[in-house]
């Protein structure tokens, strides 16, 4: 008998493979290049057995399959996509294909039916090899599942967004609890955006150049051992590769021929041992960019106080801000993986919460001290 946590991890699994049919028969509509046109649809046709893999397996354990169709948030991608152009879609499919490594491994790992081992094997294999080809598309070296960042400076937008559109909104409420008169809720959410895009611009800029000196003291590390003991680096590096399925004499005889060239092998030893790959945009680039994307976030909440007097302003700002906190969830489910509807609704959770706990601590304050 299958359990409702097994059953639900399979249709996860479909609809992941559904989704992934439907946005490579995106791209192959958009782009113009005939050789990526081919790869997309190419893949598009894999991903449709690997959706009848999952239709036979569901068949043979008498599960029942609701409507076979892609999710609201795919539909989205491909509208955007079709607008905007097959780059960002392209990126968030070669992540996609990246996290199903993962996931099919983990179910490989976890199962207890030979069955579904042998299909979560074959395809973890499929996916990693879909990622290839995308990284060969993308011009990308680092294989992905390996790789230190997710979503790079997108993903800081979004999050920085975030961060200043909740602080901010918090700070407001506590300001209107605290029964405060129009231009002290003003000069307090304008305090509060600047200090707060100072702050998250100041942690992102910090963030990047230690995570830069991190990946930098790790290679000269590498780099020393490589220099010192090229013996034992040839034996490491057959092992990675032994552990990704090649036999061993050819694991070997592969070690060696790299390790010829020591900056590949450099390289490689990075990405396979370490999983840490090179980000190439600058510290300050992500200083300034999260910093400015907290300001536009910590603004929504003040901006109506600039056209409105009173409760209009008041019931205006709530609105907005619950409004932006709805969006800024869903776009935070292409970097988590969650539905857009799901993600949406919790964010938007937590922005009420924020509110009602910084209007209770406002009012509280104002009884207590004056």
């Amino acid at each position: 008998m299958i359990d409702k946590k097994t059953k639900a991890l399979w249709k996860k699994r479909l609809q992941e493979e559904i989704d992934a049919e439907f946005l490579y028969k995106t791209l192959s509509e958009i782009v113009e290049d005939e050789i990526k046109k081919s790869l997309y649809q190419k893949l598009a046709l894999i991903e449709e057995k690997h959706i009848n893999v999952w239709l036979e397996h569901f068949k043979r354990n008498s599960i029942p399959i609701d409507e076979l169709k892609p999710t609201i948030k795919a539909r989205l991608l491909s509208k955007f996509s079709k607008k905007y152009g097959s780059t960002f879609l392209s990126r968030l499919m070669l992540m996609e294909e990246s996290s199903e490594v993962k996931s099919y491994l983990n179910l490989y790992k976890n199962s207890d039916s030979s069955q579904t081992k042998d299909i979560a094997l074959k395809l973890a294999k499929d996916s990693a090899l879909h990622a290839k080809s995308l990284m060969t598309s993308l011009e990308k070296q680092a294989e992905p599942w390996h790789a230190a960042e997710s979503g790079g400076l997108l993903r800081n937008i979004v999050y920085g967004f975030n961060d200043g559109l909740t602080a901010n909104f918090g700070l407001i409420a506590g300001v209107i609890g605290a029964s405060a008169q129009q231009h002290i809720i003003l000069i307090s959410g304008i305090a509060g955006m600047i200090a707060d895009a100072l702050s998250m611009g100041s942690s992102g800029y910090l963030a990047a150049v230690s995570e830069k000196e991190v990946y930098e003291h790790e290679k000269a590390m590498e780099a020393e051992e490589i220099k010192l003991m090229p013996e034992l680096e040839i034996e490491e590096l057959a092992l990675i590769y032994e552990s990704k399925g090649i036999e061993k004499t050819e694991a070997l005889q592969r070690a060696k021929e790299i390790m010829q060239n020591p900056q590949q092998a450099l390289e490689d030893k990075m990405h396979e041992e370490l999983g840490l790959a090179e980000r190439n945009i600058s510290p300050l680039t992500e200083g300034w960019v999260t910093g400015l994307a907290t300001a536009i976030g910590a603004l929504i909440p003040i901006f109506p106080f600039f056209l409105f007097d009173g409760s209009i302003a008041i019931w205006s700002s709530f609105a907005i801000s619950m409004l932006s906190h709805f969006a800024v969830g869903a776009a935070r489910s292409f970097f988590t993986g969650r539905g857009i509807f799901r993600s949406g609704f919790d964010m938007f959770i937590v922005g009420f919460g924020v509110a009602a706990i910084g209007y209770i601590i406002g009012d509280l304050v104002l009884k207590l001290f004056l």
